[in-house]
């Protein structure tokens, strides 16, 4: 028994952090459906306090095992697709930010400042390695390869408010590039090589985040429902619909902690659409916002507890 602790710690992945980008975008959620709904109670508040509970469980492990493994930690690090989870680390620091804006603003901004720094510094390092790597090959890419550089189109959210604009542009510009060039690679990919491993499917999810998160930054910089706005948030909506069209080849994936990749894409898009109801004031956004919600709600528990059940079952943090 005792053994068995460190073997598990040694195989404990970086993509555990794309719980917390789950969770943190269900607080978001949450609290703009308490604002368009006028709920009398705050459940975000509760999703608040435990997504910070499991960031800091996970960092925690995490930094264990690069005290422990680091040879393991270095290996994720080089790897094709795992490098590409690492700033899911950071990207939980800047969702744990917005989430925290509007009960306080002071500590919103000291973790929205180490979440940005870090962010950069995982930005430089993936693209880095993506340039001089010499043993990646197109069937590595997937749409998880978004996350490093994507990820900078969260910064505004929090940015804007914060009164760092120009940063909040700097950083949405290196996301909204590089989204349309890993785009272009990434279809490429799916088009005309092998199809994506089942353990990689979910993260098809993916492609709604960056228009979705795009839509959401944009009204913080520019203020005004243009039509660069309207395709960023359509172009995500048509996204959510060709994924959900596609319902039953998912389900009938075996549990991979990949699977949490369904999650923060889906508050993504519930977010966007409830910020169309909030600009727009169509019945239709409110109730296709709230349907939306639904769902989220339910993946997030469906995905909380199928984790719970993986680990008692040592299904994961195992070798691979």
């Amino acid at each position: 028994m005792a053994e068995s602790q460190p073997s598990r710690l040694q195989h404990f992945p970086v993509s555990w952090f794309a719980m917390v980008m789950g969770l943190s975008g269900l607080t978001i959620a949450l609290h703009r459906a308490e604002t368009v709904f006028n709920l009398a109670i705050q459940p975000s508040l509760a999703s608040l306090v435990f997504t910070i509970t499991v960031f800091l469980a996970l960092a925690g492990l995490y930094l264990l095992k690069a005290v422990r493994y680091p040879q393991q930690v270095k290996g994720e690090f080089n790897h094709p697709v795992k490098l590409n989870f690492a700033p899911t680390m950071s990207i939980g620091l800047i969702l744990i930010s917005i989430a925290l804006l509007p009960h306080s603003k002071t500590l919103s901004l000291a973790v929205w400042t180490l979440g940005v720094a870090l962010h950069l510094v995982f930005t430089l390092y993936v693209l880095a390695t993506w340039i001089h790597h010499t043993h990646f090959e197109i069937n590595h890419m997937n749409p998880a390869w978004f996350i490093p550089i994507v990820g900078n189109i969260l910064v505004p959210i929090a940015g804007v408010p914060h009164g760092f604009t120009e940063v909040s542009w700097f950083f949405f510009s290196i996301g909204l590039v590089f989204w349309l060039v890993l785009l272009a690679i990434i279809f490429n990919r799916m088009f005309f090589h092998n199809p994506l491993p089942g353990k990689l499917l979910p993260t098809l999810f993916i492609l709604i985040a960056p228009p979705g998160v795009g839509f959401v930054s944009w009204m913080q910089l520019n203020g005004e429902l243009d039509a660069f706005a309207r395709i960023l948030y359509y172009s995500a909506l048509f996204l959510t619909l060709m994924l959900f069209t596609q319902a039953p080849r998912f389900l009938k994936l075996p549990f991979f902690l990949s699977w949490w990749a369904y999650s923060f894409p889906m508050a993504a898009i519930t977010i966007a659409t409830l910020g169309m109801y909030q600009l727009l004031g169509s019945p239709f956004f409110k109730w296709l916002g709230a349907a939306l919600l639904v769902v989220l709600i339910v993946l997030i528990i469906g995905l909380l507890v199928r984790t719970a059940v993986a680990v008692s079952r040592r299904e994961i943090c195992v070798e691979e």
